[in-house]
């Protein structure tokens, strides 16, 4: 307990540093491998507070690594930094209104999430070095968590090989170790090829990939009866060919997210797709060609370290919200509907509590409540590495992920004391696993028994590279 009072103390020391970094990010939305600037104020920090920094991780060059201490065991602490398409928001208000419009937006709280696992990795760098405990942390830092896949690249290159136990946390409505529950996905493009001619002159001579797009569709849509209840499709058109609908379309692209609560589940149903668009490719005499974008694996919990989370919640307390963060917590209420609200309280089995827009308790370990499963790359480091994760009340309770509500309290005070919350007790675990060192050998030892069954196998294919972007130009 001493140790967990002194290290939040040093989160407490470098907190502001870390609140303008937050700020700074959300003010800068960058989206799936362009976080250039991002990455450059994260590695501005590592570099500020003495850390050993690698730079093009996996060959990405907006993913970062720091490094403080030596010998004894890696703690590794996960940061993020992307934003979403479309999400701009004006900051501290309660209705929609962008700053750029279709610009992007942090409405996914990860300005607020590098910086609380940077401030964690921060604290734990001066712990190790003021009480010369043997030990390393490193702070990674990764792009493209929303879509790219960046963790799981980072995995396959090996860059957690010696890692010995990784934390990390997320922004959201309640106080809990997170549940550890996510499906594996991946992000596939199926591009037709067919032929163009004039529409209505010569449509025989057509052959239409927009109409092959569109089979492959409704055939997934069939699909949906005859696969796991719990498994998940989705698709975006990437490029509908063209808008004139007096040309038969040569060309058309779509994207599909395909989900399963596991690696193999979501094979099974990659191979039943692509069964589907070789059927639209043949009913409408096209060509398809196929590319995964990404792909993730499930998440897998720990035990030992879950406990140990729940014990640093629990001593730490909710986030100190005050008046102003209620009123305002409340405003943003005020845009949500009930079912929104219920739909929180329903996933930590809790009735509704009136007139509390924050969440000021903590949630029970072990609670289950009603499932609302996403899809993460952090499950791709939980297969090699004993992985827990925190959930820190940074929002309104009923605000939707993905939202611009969530964009627009990314500023706020009530987001920033959850976040340093939350970096208190990724450093409190960090703490308790350096000075009890059967906290890592029970947490490996839960990784093993998990994983004899069914050892890792990463789900991308091995030709498939990521999607780096260009620098943009100054």
């Amino acid at each position: 307990m001493q140790n967990s009072e002194k290290i939040w103390q040093l989160v407490d020391a470098r907190k502001d540093a870390y609140e303008a970094l937050s700020d700074r990010v959300w003010g800068m939305p960058e989206i799936c491998y362009t976080e250039y600037r991002s990455v450059a104020e994260h590695r501005a920090m590592l570099e500020q507070e003495g850390f050993r920094i690698t730079e093009n991780v996996a060959g990405i060059p907006t993913a970062v690594v720091g490094e403080a201490g030596d010998g004894g065991p890696v703690i590794a602490i996960l940061g993020e930094y992307d934003a979403l398409p479309g999400l701009s928001q004006v900051a501290g208000i309660a209705e929609p209104k962008e700053i750029e419009r279709g610009g992007h937006g942090h409405g996914c709280g990860h300005n607020l999430l590098g910086s609380a696992a940077l401030l964690a990795a921060t604290a734990v760098k001066n712990y190790l070095a003021e009480a010369g405990v043997k030990g390393r942390v490193r702070y990674y830092g990764c792009p493209a968590e929303e879509g790219g896949a960046a963790k799981t690249f980072m995995v396959r290159a090996g860059c957690f090989d010696d890692v010995d136990i990784a934390i990390t946390w997320h922004p959201g409505a309640m106080n809990r170790v997170d549940d550890a529950l996510s499906l594996a996905g991946a992000r596939i493009d199926y591009a037709f090829f067919g032929r163009a001619s004039h529409a209505a002159a010569s449509p025989h001579l057509g052959r239409s990939a927009l109409d092959a797009v569109e089979l492959m569709n409704v055939g997934v849509n069939y699909m949906r009866e005859h696969m796991p209840s719990d498994a998940r499709i989705h698709y975006a058109m990437l490029d509908s060919g063209g808008i004139a609908p007096n040309v038969v379309q040569a060309y058309a692209k779509v994207r599909y997210s395909i989900r399963a609560r596991d690696v193999r589940g979501m094979n099974a149903l990659v191979k039943r797709v692509h069964k589907i668009a070789d059927g639209a490719a043949l009913m409408t005499e096209t060509r398809v060609e196929v590319s995964v974008a990404s792909a993730v694996s499930n998440l897998l919990g720990n035990t030992p370290l879950e406990k140990a989370m729940q014990s640093q919640l629990e001593r730490l307390g909710p986030p100190p919200f005050d008046a102003a963060d209620r009123k305002y917590a409340a405003q943003i209420q005020a845009t949500l509907s009930a079912e929104d609200i219920a739909s929180s309280y329903a996933r930590i089995a809790m009735p509704v509590k009136k007139d509390t827009p924050l969440c000021d308790f903590v949630v029970p370990y072990g609670t289950k409540g009603a499932p609302m499963i996403g899809s993460t790359d952090v499950g791709d480091v939980s297969w090699v590495v004993p992985t827990v994760q925190a959930r820190c009340a940074t929002v309104a309770i009923g605000t939707p992920g993905h939202s611009w509500q969530i964009t627009a309290q990314g500023k706020s005070g009530q987001a920033k004391k959850g976040m340093v919350n939350a970096a208190k007790v990724m450093a409190g675990v960090a703490v308790d696993a350096l000075d009890d060192a059967s906290l890592i050998v029970r947490a490996k030892a839960d990784l093993k028994a998990r994983t004899d069954a069914m050892p890792y196998d990463s789900p991308l294919p091995a030709d498939v590279q990521p999607p780096i972007q260009p620098r943009p130009q100054p």
